[in-house]
């Protein structure tokens, strides 16, 4: 076998070094859920076949934010096959909706609310064939799932229909309620829907995203929260030979902007994180550009210090501006505020999470893991996760780091993160190599894993209203005390709908070509003809 860098190994050698650890990740007996938790975990196994649908299928869309488009179709037609009403078009997001479903008469009195959340779209530039473990596109240069948003949706839905089964025999009262984050990899979704009101009269959240462990958290954790916006400068064309001095190039304001900020860069706090890219630069180089445009991530830890940036930020683009004889629009296309997990549920979530345990992976999954990681240049290559990471206290400092709209939600209702195995540890992140387990018996495992500790915790939403006053409590008197949400949206503000809008039509028609079709397949691995694991390269013929 060949890693990326031609070093040789043995897939004995690799199978032998998963095997110890393989053993490791079942849970003990003695944890096991019992009761109603044990059906739900019972109603979850019986659909694992229809969680590994879900998510082949939406790994084999691969579309990017504002246009998932066939995710979206395909989502909502199997909630509304199994009863769930759906609301399309919410808060100004095509591909946006809620799907609910209620036991009980609707309206007052009809029980808690539930919602379950996760993302849907993909990264530019990430098409990755699953179960490769080098980079092999499926369609060079189109996006991919290079952070495994395909399996999020596939584990709430099935927790949700485990659920609501049980909620029909056993006549719990309560709605479930699932929606999708749209547009997270542009932080443009979830804050617009805060915004129209779409978690109104939601009791708790849980929210899913792929990870490599299975964990969940409460407070502040590392991360940022931030601004994102595009600053599009307007001057006047001429002949860039001719008579350049004629002309106020746009080009040079957003260059001058750029110089501005990163000047002052030096004089922000080191936990600040941004970054830019000039989407349009202007036409061709013989023509002063009349207009171009730059979008800015601004990210900081806490509402004051986002708005103290980006009012800096909007300062050096007037300057920018005025120094070009040039005009400058400021469009907001989405934010993030800090996030902020509830204690009660994040603690009843973990309970049960170490009820579940981490799936029991084969040696060949393991050694899969460790080549991936060896082919990505991975410091760490211990393959997957064998042992649950303790649920630990919010850190005192939070470190930076990323940012996720998530946090607008928390803000709006006690909501809780849970991250679920389908990943491989010490990979880069939006990347295509994120992508390479998303469609495997690796990412099946976790979903099925996820979906239980959802189906659990949100039997203990709806059967527990002590949990529910708790987590009301810590929302209100801990949270929110003294720090309220900050909107950074105004009523005006859009949806940047366009963006993607020119990778989505030159891309989605061949990548079309290649959607999953599980009536025909029993996996996506076995429509693209690939065996799993594929631990060496084919070789050449001569």
């Amino acid at each position: 076998m060949v890693n990326a860098k031609g070093t040789t190994m043995t897939r004995l050698a690799l199978l032998l070094a998963a095997t110890a650890a393989a053993s490791l990740s079942a849970p003990a007996a003695a944890q096991r859920p019992s009761g109603l938790k044990a059906r739900a975990v019972a109603g979850v196994e019986a659909r694992a076949k229809l969680a590994q649908e879900i998510n082949d299928s939406v790994f084999s869309f691969s579309e990017l934010g504002f246009h998932e488009v066939e995710t979206s179709r395909y989502l909502t037609d199997v909630l509304e096959k199994n009863g769930f009403k759906v609301e399309r078009g919410v808060a100004g997001l095509p591909t946006g909706w809620v799907a609910r479903w209620t036991n009980g008469p609707e309206g007052a009195g009809a029980g808690p609310v539930v919602a379950l959340g996760s993302d849907i779209d993909g990264i530019p530039k990430a098409s990755q064939k699953p179960g490769i473990p080098w980079h092999e596109p499926l369609v060079p240069g189109a996006p991919g799932h290079g952070e495994g948003h395909n399996s999020g949706q596939a584990v709430n839905i099935v927790a949700a229909l485990a659920v609501k089964e049980l909620m029909e025999r056993e006549k719990i009262p309560g709605t479930l309620m699932l929606w999708p984050g749209v547009a997270e990899e542009l932080v443009a979704g979830k804050a617009f829907m805060v915004r129209d009101g779409v978690f109104n009269g939601v009791d708790a959240v849980l929210f899913t995203h792929v990870d490599n462990n299975l964990e969940t958290a409460w407070g502040q954790p590392s991360g940022t929260g931030l601004v994102s916006a595009q600053y599009t400068f307007t001057g006047e064309s001429a002949h860039s030979a001719g008579a350049p001095w004629r002309g106020r190039s746009a080009l040079d304001a957003v260059e001058l902007m750029n110089v501005g900020w990163n000047m002052r860069r030096e004089h922000l706090r080191p936990e600040q994180r941004s970054h830019y890219v000039i989407t349009d630069g202007g036409d061709q180089p013989n023509v002063v550009p009349q207009v171009a445009t730059v979008w800015y991530y601004v990210r900081e830890q806490d509402f004051d210090r986002i708005a103290r940036n980006f009012a800096i930020a909007n300062e050096i683009a007037d300057g920018a501006a005025k120094m070009t004889g040039t005009t400058v629009a400021r469009r907001i296309v989405g934010t993030a505020a800090p996030r902020h997990f509830n204690r009660p549920i994040a603690e009843a979530a973990w309970a049960n999470i170490k009820a579940v345990g981490l799936p029991k992976w084969t040696a060949d999954e393991q050694a899969f893991a460790r080549l991936v990681q060896a082919n990505v240049n991975a410091e760490k290559r211990e393959g997957l996760a064998v042992k649950l990471e303790e649920m630990k206290p919010p850190p005192e400092k939070p470190e930076s780091g990323g940012s996720d709209d998530i946090g607008d939600v928390s803000w709006t209702v006690p909501t809780i993160t849970i991250g679920y195995p389908s990943n491989i540890p010490e990979l880069p992140g939006h990347n295509w190599s994120n992508a390479i387990a998303m469609a495997t018996p690796i990412a099946h495992k976790g979903v099925v894993a996820g979906a239980k500790v959802v189906a659990m915790t949100t039997l203990d939403l709806l059967t527990k209203p002590e949990l529910r006053r708790k987590a009301k409590d810590y929302f209100t008197n801990v949270q929110t005390k003294t720090q309220k949400y900050v909107p950074i949206l105004s009523p005006s503000d859009r949806p940047a709908l366009e963006i993607n809008s020119a990778i989505m039509a030159r891309y989605k028609p061949e990548l079309s070509k290649f959607y999953y079709d599980p009536s025909r397949y029993p996996t996506y691995l076995d429509q693209l003809g690939i065996k799993f694991p594929v631990l060496e390269k084919p070789k050449k013929a001569e």
